[in-house]
């Protein structure tokens, strides 16, 4: 019978002790890869364009009516000028401070709920002007809707 001997173990290949823990191995934290970030943005993204256009309503970015607030007091920018019983389609008309040399018109009321064949005879304004005032009327009124209209005198 042959013996065999086998070398003794390296000095670095130490066994560990009976009764010595050996510490888990240590793991490093995950990293977001660049795809994660990315979907975070246009998440935010995406989230706050819902909440503008819940906000300004869907088409509010591409159709605003710049009067549509407008109220007793205002100012509106120039208009194009009419006389007698004309009407005149406008894009455009907005509301601007009183003291700007914008201002053409101010507002003397306002009536809401009105047809468009409520608007073209104006009658509703008419408890708005003085006598022998000179109004104008301004009115938003969607084809088959109810709208707006705007009592006007010139700006003194």
């Amino acid at each position: 019978m042959s013996e065999q001997v086998a070398p003794p173990p390296a000095p670095d290949a130490a066994q560990p002790q009976p009764g010595a823990q050996v510490p888990p191995p240590v793991e490093e934290p995950a990293k977001k890869s660049g795809r994660k970030k990315m979907l975070g943005i246009v998440g935010a993204v995406v989230a706050f364009l819902v909440i503008a256009g819940l906000k300004f309503g869907v088409g509010g970015f591409l159709n605003q009516d710049e009067t549509a607030d407008a109220k007793a007091g205002d100012c509106i920018a120039e208009l194009p000028e009419v006389t007698g019983t004309e009407q005149e389609e406008v894009d455009g008309a907005k509301v601007v401070e009183c003291t700007s040399t914008e201002a053409a018109y101010t507002v003397v009321g306002r009536v809401d709920g009105q047809t468009e064949a409520q608007a073209e005879t104006g009658a509703a304004c008419d408890q708005f002007f003085k006598e022998g005032q000179e109004g104008y009327v301004f009115s938003a009124i969607e084809p088959g809707k109810t709208g707006y209209l705007l009592c006007l005198t010139k700006k003194a």
